[in-house]
């Protein structure tokens, strides 16, 4: 889907935009709601990518290449809950105006842990990281990289399910699936969505 009253690029264009969902400070790190962010951050490694905040962004920027194509990698250092605020000044940063180009990924309670998925548009599933990037688009058509965290046992248990800090062997088995996930943001700028869905979904 292409968007309407995109606005001048004003950086260097991407081929892809990949935006790795989570919340900023330490005391976020290493929990399941930051798992998209962290994803986004082992990209980076692997393509020597360092993370910069711009005048204007509300965001981490990195620049990559990959496969030969140039690739923006975000984080937004907002909430997650405000994680919209980000995307518009990136799309315009970047001069991506088709949102099969932008690439989200996030944690996804209704996933089993460890499961990694991909799709283009459909549902929230109650992400609030997704509904604040769907209500400034205007539109839910973006492609995402689900990685499953698995339902609390309750929903009073909810918030502390995703913020709580993983033990040590939890986080082990977390990433591998954090490695899957970017394995499947880089199958899917080599290869297309849908071969990246045959062999992720």
């Amino acid at each position: 889907m292409r968007l309407t009253g995109a606005s001048a690029r004003v950086g260097s264009s991407a081929e892809y935009l990949v935006l790795g969902l989570g919340n900023p400070g330490v005391e976020y790190e290493h929990t399941r709601h930051n798992v998209g962010a962290d994803a986004v951050r082992l990209l980076a490694e692997r393509h020597r990518g360092s993370f910069k905040i711009e005048r204007g962004q509300r965001c981490r920027l990195a620049e990559v290449t990959i496969s030969g194509l140039k690739i923006a990698l975000a984080i937004p250092t907002t909430f997650m809950n405000e994680s919209g605020a980000a995307i518009k000044p990136l799309l315009k940063r970047t001069g991506i105006d088709d949102l099969g180009k932008l690439i989200v990924v996030h944690d996804e309670l209704d996933l089993v842990p460890g499961l990694v998925k991909l799709k283009a548009g459909g549902g929230l599933a109650g992400h609030n990281g997704l509904r604040s990037l769907s209500q400034v688009l205007g539109s839910q058509d973006y492609v995402r990289v689900r990685i499953g965290i698995g339902k609390p046992p309750s929903k009073e248990q909810g918030a502390q399910h995703v913020l709580k800090k993983l033990s040590s062997a939890a986080r082990t088995e977390m990433e591998v699936s954090i490695a899957q996930a970017a394995d499947a943001v880089e199958l899917l700028i080599t290869s297309g969505l849908e071969a990246a869905m045959n062999q992720f979904n």
